[in-house]
């Protein structure tokens, strides 16, 4: 367990705060001082010489990097590459030498233990310590204290054999807080792949990291209140989730485990998690279309990934409605690099689109032109057309054609059902070797039919992704 002190630390007078103003400090270079080691970390410079990795650092591993200029150290469970920081540390690199290749907690404790270290050295993270598993304490009798580790017989047996590494987690506490942290061992993590419940105590946080999920399920040992608070950083693939306590008083285990704890396994094996949610409106879209706007619990956190959707199950006569947790193998890394966005939609098929559609618009660099086939049967039928024709008059990039079954005798528009005629002359490329991606989704036989034909008109499967409707 990590317990790290609260903002007010050390306390007026305390010996930490008498030894840290008696420490002596060395004159630093000039170009050294902290904002050139801000405008440093900011530059994109390699400071870890992993070219981005992050790894699983050993004791045998660590010791070996105990020189001036190939410098690791330990504090806290995460190794940190300080060699490029030596030059710009104020208390000299002798002092960051005390603890080359070797675990530097205590000493950083005792010189430093408020400095925000993680921020001040984040660009210099080389990954986390590769631990051996000790017997864990229990908490209470037959219960174990969770610490972030299973024994080693258990974390074989909840591994995939084949996939990303597996993530672990620690935690630690203020007077008035609890943090827990997901050390995810993947870059690039967001907010959208994570998924937070606290009900009754009970904490259930799930992060999707590629095709596999990693659950944390613990009765906590003491109570919180409802709001919770969780960010992800990026760039070291960590997730951040802050309860608050009831009682400022500190804990002396997080709690017990629950199903599922601590486990890695692919996400199609996962079932689904529902949670509460209250109806707060509801409006007409079309004669047989509504818009519901639902509100999450203030314990929840949770964000639908674009391409992705939820299920939802209600009684009929009910004022909230039970919301799963995201689902779908859609990815946004599909889209990168992207010239021409094309999307084929029949009815509420158009839902999906909607968020890709969003997406493309607002964060695609490379986007020339996105495109909407919009399958209906009648006019009364087309879901936001005003809008959608509002938004083709306002960005330039994006086009939209719709396409009626069932059209009254004043309907000048295209009619029919998806075929080769109305595809091959909507799937036009901005360029002729612009890099494409097709999204359709609709009624089943719509989705396997535009799927075939896409086929047929020599565009390949990894271009292609169908949702299901």
């Amino acid at each position: 367990m990590l317990n790290v002190p609260s903002q007010a630390f050390p306390a007026p007078g305390s010996q930490q705060r008498v030894a840290s103003q008696g420490r002596s400090k060395v004159p630093l270079k000039q170009g050294r001082s902290l904002m050139d080691w801000i405008r440093l970390t900011r530059s994109g410079k390699d400071l870890t010489g992993l070219k981005g990795r992050l790894i699983d650092v050993t004791e045998e591993e660590l010791k070996t990097h105990n020189k001036k200029d190939d410098c690791w150290i330990c504090i806290r469970g995460l190794v940190y590459n300080v060699s490029p920081y030596m030059e710009y540390h104020p208390g000299g690199e002798d002092e960051l030498m005390r603890a080359a290749g070797a675990d530097g907690t205590d000493l950083f404790n005792e010189v430093h233990r408020w400095v925000n270290y993680e921020s001040m050295l984040k660009e210099c993270l080389v990954g986390r310590m590769a631990m051996k598993p000790a017997v864990p304490k229990d908490c209470h009798e037959g219960k174990r204290v969770l610490n972030g580790m299973l024994p080693k017989s258990q974390v074989t047996d909840t591994l995939p054999k084949e996939g990303p590494s597996s993530p672990s987690y620690d935690w630690f506490q203020t007077e008035s807080s609890v943090t827990i942290v997901i050390y995810t061992k993947q870059k690039n993590i967001n907010l959208d792949s994570v998924v937070v419940d606290l009900q009754d105590d009970i904490l259930r946080a799930e992060a999707v990291i590629k095709d596999h999920s990693y659950l944390i399920h613990i009765e906590l040992s003491h109570e919180v209140q409802e709001n919770i608070s969780v960010r992800a950083i990026e760039n070291v693939g960590k997730v951040d989730i802050v309860l608050q306590k009831r009682e400022n008083i500190p804990w002396k285990c997080l709690g017990h485990p629950l199903g599922k704890h601590d486990s890695f396994i692919p996400k199609k094996d996962t079932g689904l998690y529902y949670r509460k949610c209250q109806l707060i409106s509801k409006e007409d879209v079309t004669h047989d279309t509504r818009l519901f706007c639902l509100m999450l619990p203030p314990s929840t956190h949770l964000q639908v990934p674009v391409g992705q959707h939820v299920y939802l199950k209600l009684s009929v006569t009910g004022d909230f409605v039970s919301v799963s947790s995201p689902e779908g193998n859609f990815k946004v890394s599909k889209l990168q690099d992207v010239e021409d966005l094309f999307l084929l939609a029949a009815g509420t098929g158009f839902t999906p689109m909607v968020n890709v559609l969003n997406y493309a618009l607002t964060s695609m660099s490379s986007l020339r032109k996105a495109k909407l086939m919009f399958f209906n049967k009648t006019e009364d039928d087309i879901i936001w057309r005003c809008q959608l024709e509002k938004l083709a008059l306002k960005d330039k990039r994006f086009d939209v054609e719709f396409v009626l079954s069932a059209p009254s005798s004043e309907w000048n528009g295209k009619q029919g059902h998806v075929s080769p005629a109305l595809l091959s002359e909507f799937l036009q490329r901005s360029s002729e070797n612009s890099r494409v991606f097709l999204c359709i989704c609709g009624p089943t036989p719509f989705t396997d039919e535009g799927i075939r034909l896409l086929h047929d008109l020599n565009f390949s499967t990894d271009e292609i992704h169908g949702f299901t409707a």
